[in-house]
């Protein structure tokens, strides 16, 4: 596939929906002689596969980003995490060349490598006064993407839920979404839940994701045809004796706690808005264009 055998080249996943097909885009780095990386929540990271090429030797790397969806962010992000990379390492920094755009399918990936431009290090970096704030938001939607709901198809959930949002005119000033792990009830995947509502849905398949959005977050509604039960449990006051006993325990039988899983996913990816924690793309609000150059 690559002309230059001394330049690595790494296919980058630009969204949760390559986190989901990393078996697919594990099987076209293989038949192309490359390896994989992603721009955010999937392992390993952009900056940690540059790192281990750089420190194996490599003098110059070629980076392709992957879009197998509609809401990758652009490849001025690819870039962008590329050029931060680039001046960050201390030691020896290889040539970075990033292809000019992205490979909107597997059988793209030949075609877009033909054309790249190498990283200079002038490239945008990773704060913006527009990212300064927490978004006004007055409600947060929590999509599941631990193993039975991704399983299930949350990709498509949480895809469903950013356009339909783009499509009644919201933006992260009315609905934040983000992905987390495991959210315990498992046999309802997908799970989504709406808060600060407090609100559980179980399988979300995209028309209940659009359902969700036109009835609920945007007509102030929820859907109880999708609803799941949720009873709250007293909390009895803990003392520290005990704090401390389970978080020892915790320690060393995590498998034991199912709230030792129930985490929001950290942020991996470039700071985006109503597409940002959904793991899509860049600022969607304040007039720009969410599937565009930031």
């Amino acid at each position: 596939m690559n002309d230059d055998v001394t330049a690595p080249v790494v296919l980058v996943g630009m969204s949760a929906r390559e986190v989901q097909a990393h078996n697919l885009l594990h099987e076209v780095a293989h038949e192309h002689d490359a390896t994989v990386a992603f721009l955010q929540l999937g392992d390993p990271s952009l900056s940690a596969e540059l790192t281990r090429l750089a420190d194996l030797g490599a003098q110059r790397i070629v980076l392709v980003g992957v879009s197998l969806g509609a809401l990758a962010p652009a490849v001025s992000w690819l870039r962008r995490i590329a050029a931060h990379w680039w001046r960050e390492r201390a030691e020896q920094r290889p040539i970075v060349e990033v292809a000019t755009r992205l490979a909107d399918g597997v059988d793209q990936v030949r075609q877009v490598l033909a054309v790249r431009r190498e990283v200079t290090g002038a490239e945008a970096g990773l704060e913006s006064a527009a990212w300064e704030d927490v978004p006004g938001h007055r409600h947060q939607v929590l999509v599941c993407r631990g193993p039975r709901c991704t399983a299930m198809g949350s990709d498509r959930t949480a895809e469903a839920v950013i356009l339909e949002l783009m499509r009644l005119g919201q933006s992260d000033d009315d609905v934040l979404i983000t992905h987390t792990g495991c959210q315990f009830p498992c046999n309802h995947a997908p799970v989504v839940s709406v808060q600060p509502d407090d609100v559980w849905y179980g399988d979300v398949d995209p028309d209940v994701a659009r359902q969700i959005v036109a009835e609920h977050l945007v007509g102030r509604r929820p859907v109880e045809s999708a609803r799941l039960p949720r009873t709250r449990g007293a909390r009895p006051a803990t003392s520290r004796s005990s704090r401390v006993m389970t978080e020892s325990l915790v320690e060393q039988e995590p498998g034991r706690f199912r709230g030792g899983s129930a985490t929001v996913m950290p942020d991996q990816g470039p700071p985006d808005r109503l597409s940002q924690t959904l793991a899509t793309g860049p600022p969607t609000t304040r007039g720009e264009n969410p599937l565009g150059e930031p």
